[in-house]
């Protein structure tokens, strides 16, 4: 039988050509009941000395190479003279050597000598710092350097602050050095704003001289501490509000080959004690942000500090420039040095909790800090392959730990991936340990954390709980994009809802610096001059200052409805507010009923802070920034979620 079409009106027609409108979602908050206890510790944030975080960056030494330590170890066009330059003013003539003999100290076994010939107006060396050393007019930097009279008469030492010209910033002298190691200070106060000054270092006296050690450090450092943190950055940093900070990194611990391992106590103690190595990002680390510098760092931006240690293996990926294969090169340090190796361990624990009168203790009292750091994570081990090497170390350094310390929480590792082998393994033997923590990892597209948003609602509660140690969604060509960031807001959605299992979460890398990123995305980029906050960054900081304590029952209807919408709903018990957040990863705007369900004493109005873009690719994180404002709210009332937005809505109960 034929049977006659029926009419195809004009508006069938428009729902054809024309994307359909969302119909209202209904999202309902049990305001009113006890809800869920969560993580108080849930987003911090990781540091690692990757693509110049620490030198170069974060921490506020100026000359770069200042030990004249520097070798083809660290890069292959490296040498020892890397970032110097013989300089020889007017009949000034002579020569710059490196040499090791009756050095500073073991440590520190290299240092430069200068061979004047001919004094004329001086015959020294140039720094030319990371890109270029940064001043500011009237801001005043403290010089040191160790100098050594080797052969000839001793003369005065001139330092000097120039432009990339030669025009004088700043000048002091220092008087003449005997023929034993002296440290020297000088305050150097530039007339002039300069992006790329030099420091420049002159002998005015013939024969051979001796320097070691020669640092540039602004006065204002963050929290105005010696051998501190560049205080722009470090409040950017800062201004995250991190409940932890994970250091010294990730593959930057476990090293690259065994005798590149990341030792804690190489990084204490006076800076030209410390001993610096190759980074496996292939550049140098001077350590001259150690242990401490962390330690204290975490304290004054209220972090707990999540000190990482190698669990007594190297990376699997180890010595890749030579074999050019992934995942083969983890070797165990022999088992004859793991008792040293977990004393180590029993000791960096003393160092930071143990009393004064203790060894480690007087440590970081000598350094500065009596009171206790108040340490109670530990991460052992980053993203290891889980072989019978590992495991047998893992163990040692765990049973110790447990033993002498039940009140440090040991965090294991279960691979870098969210799947596989080594994270199945990983939770195998984890599990088998009882460990109260285990790190996952997981670098991803977008669209799988939109498609993992239940991920950790099937997790056993009775097993370890989680900390996802590094983790980000890598847009195309590891772009850091708004679709990017609405996806990991969407992911945080998730981690609140499961806080009681997700105990903490940590977006990686956190730090890059502009003309030297080894790893993309990242969440902050910065010159000598400049940081720039990616969108990332604003999502991790909107979850992390509007953070709650108890996660309250949230449900979407219909059920059909989230497809790229997700919601959470926290209460804060410390200021009592009521915190709602909702991401919408659609094009088009999505309109919502929300019902606070038998919420009490609730105020007219609320805080809204949106952050939004018309295009989900944008990369422009200067015109994607939170917009706040107030807004008016019942029991039931009606919101518009813009596209492509994360919005947070603070309402404080009276």
């Amino acid at each position: 039988m034929i049977t006659r079409a029926k009419p195809f009106c004009c508006a069938a027609l428009l729902s054809v050509l024309l994307p359909a409108a969302h119909a209202q979602t209904t999202v309902t908050v049990q305001a009113g009941a006890p809800g869920k206890a969560i993580s108080a510790d849930l987003v911090g944030i990781f540091f690692e000395d990757l693509s110049y975080a620490a030198d170069g960056g974060l921490y506020a030494e100026l000359i770069q190479n200042r030990s004249f330590d520097y070798s083809s170890a660290d890069h292959q066009d490296w040498t020892s003279l890397t970032a110097w330059q013989l300089v020889q003013r007017d009949d000034g003539r002579g020569s710059v050597t490196v040499e090791t003999a009756r050095p500073l100290n073991a440590q520190n076994p290299g240092y430069a000598v200068l061979v004047v010939e001919a004094a004329g107006h001086g015959v020294g060396l140039l720094n030319e710092g990371f890109d270029g050393i940064a001043v500011n007019a009237g801001d005043t930097y403290h010089l040191s350097l160790f100098a050594r009279q080797l052969v000839g008469t001793a003369a005065p030492i001139i330092v000097r602050l120039e432009s990339k010209t030669g025009a004088p910033l700043a000048e002091d002298i220092l008087h003449p050095p005997t023929g034993a190691w002296e440290k020297f200070t000088a305050t150097l106060r530039p007339a002039t704003t300069d992006a790329d000054a030099r420091l420049v270092v002159l002998a005015t006296g013939a024969g051979r001289l001796a320097l070691d050690m020669v640092s540039l450090f602004p006065e204002k450092t963050f929290r105005n501490r010696p051998n501190g943190l560049r205080a722009d950055l470090a409040q950017v940093i800062a201004d995250l509000k991190p409940k932890f900070m994970r250091f010294p990194g990730g593959c930057l611990v476990h090293g690259d080959g065994l005798d590149n391992i990341y030792h804690w106590k190489d990084t204490i103690g006076p800076v030209e004690q410390r001993k610096g190595q190759p980074n496996i990002w292939r550049y140098h680390q001077t350590a001259g942000l150690g242990y401490f510098e962390y330690f204290q760092f975490c304290e004054d931006i209220g972090a707990k500090p999540l000190p990482v240690v190698a669990a007594g293996v190297c990376c699997q990926n180890s010595n890749y420039l030579v074999t050019k294969k992934y995942g083969v090169g983890q070797e165990g340090l022999p088992m004859e040095k793991m008792p040293a190796y977990v004393q180590d361990v029993l000791d960096l624990i003393e160092f930071a909790n143990g009393p004064v009168a203790s060894t480690w203790g007087a440590r970081r009292a000598a350094a500065g800090h009596p009171e206790p750091f108040g340490l109670h994570y530990l991460g052992v081990g980053n993203e290891d392959k889980i072989t019978p090497v590992f495991e047998e170390r893992f163990r040692l350094i765990n049973d110790a730990v447990k033993a002498k310390h039940p009140e440090i929480v040991v965090i294991g590792t279960v691979g870098p991936n969210p799947q596989g082998e080594d994270y199945e393994k990983g939770w195998k033997f984890a599990n088998e340990l009882r460990l109260p923590i285990v790190d996952e990892h997981g670098y991803k597209s977008p669209q799988w954390f939109w498609d993992n948003l239940r991920r950790y609602d099937a997790y056993d509660r009775t097993k370890s709980q989680v900390y996802l140690g590094e983790w980000a969604a890598h847009d195309n060509k590891r772009r850091t994009t708004l679709r990017a960031a609405l996806a990991e807001a969407a992911f945080l959605t998730s981690l609140e809802r499961n806080g009681d299992i997700v105990r903490m979460a940590s977006y990686a890398p956190l730090l890059a610096k502009r003309g030297h990123t080894h790893w993309e995305p990242n969440l902050i980029y910065f010159t000598n001059t400049e940081i720039f906050r990616t969108i990332g960054y604003h999502v991790q900081q909107l979850f992390s200052v509007n953070n709650g304590d108890t996660y309250l029952a949230t449900t979407v209807s219909p059920s059909a409805a989230p497809g790229r919408f997700a919601a959470s709903s926290v209460h804060d018990s410390k200021t009592g507010d009521l915190i709602l957040k909702f991401v919408n990863g659609d094009d088009t705007a999505r309109s919502l009923h929300i019902e606070l369900a038998g919420a009490k004493n609730l105020p007219a109005t609320a805080m809204k802070t949106v952050l939004a873009g018309s295009d989900a690719s944008m990369t422009d994180a200067q015109s994607v920034r939170p917009q706040s404002s107030s807004m008016p709210i019942a029991s039931a009332f009606d919101y518009e979620a813009p596209a492509n937005s994360l919005t947070v809505i603070r309402v404080k109960l009276r």
